[in-house]
């Protein structure tokens, strides 16, 4: 399965350092998702991260700097939301209704199935199915490669998605609430946890 990184809510300080040890661990699908935030925030992250790694970026906002650093795409997040007019590269979608996969997938490279189980890291989001609900729809075809796993996602529950079919499993949560962006400078629990999680992927 694919693994992609969806960063912290917030910015913190050193938050570049941490994504470009990571880069340098070999994460090579991160979305940077920063809900009500500035696009200067967002483009000043970007321009401290080495230049290699920003195909490897997507965008959940602030679309316009996706052509000025050359990312990987975007990403809508809600069912509404559409790509911005004359925009040709790669979409991303998030759904959080079974029945409409199938039709959001045709509108998207791939699809972030959401609140499969608990969110980490914001506590009111809470799993919306349940894992007879996922079999049912994984034997009916409704989750296939294009779909990628999102909410509350762990070394320890991959196996599970890898065997309803998913393609690939969405980490955030998990991985940053290793470091207490509040009171630590020592990111290497967040390097280790993430070998561990690209193992279990896969």
């Amino acid at each position: 399965m694919k693994l992609v990184i969806l960063t912290k809510s917030t910015f913190f300080v050193e938050e570049d350092k941490v994504l470009a040890a990571l880069f340098d661990e070999g994460m090579d699908n991160l979305h940077l998702y920063k809900p009500g935030t500035s696009s200067i925030f967002s483009e000043r992250l970007l321009s401290l991260l080495p230049v290699e790694h920003h195909r490897k970026i997507t965008l959940h906002d602030h679309f316009q700097l996706t052509q000025s650093y050359h990312l990987a795409g975007i990403h809508l997040d809600t069912p509404n939301q559409i790509a911005p007019e004359g925009y040709r590269g790669r979409i991303g979608r998030t759904c959080t209704d079974l029945f409409k996969l199938k039709e959001m997938r045709k509108q998207a490279d791939y699809v972030f199935l959401k609140n499969i189980f608990d969110c980490i890291e914001t506590k009111e989001e809470t799993a919306t199915f349940t894992i007879p609900q996922l079999e049912e729809a994984a034997a009916a075809g409704m989750i296939n490669k294009k779909t990628y796993a999102l909410g509350g996602i762990t070394p320890e529950n991959m196996s599970i998605m890898r065997s309803l079919g998913f393609g690939g499993v969405v980490v955030c949560g998990d991985l940053w609430e290793r470091f207490d962006v509040h009171s630590e400078t020592d990111f290497r629990k967040i390097v280790t946890h993430f070998t561990r999680l690209r193992k279990a992927a896969g």
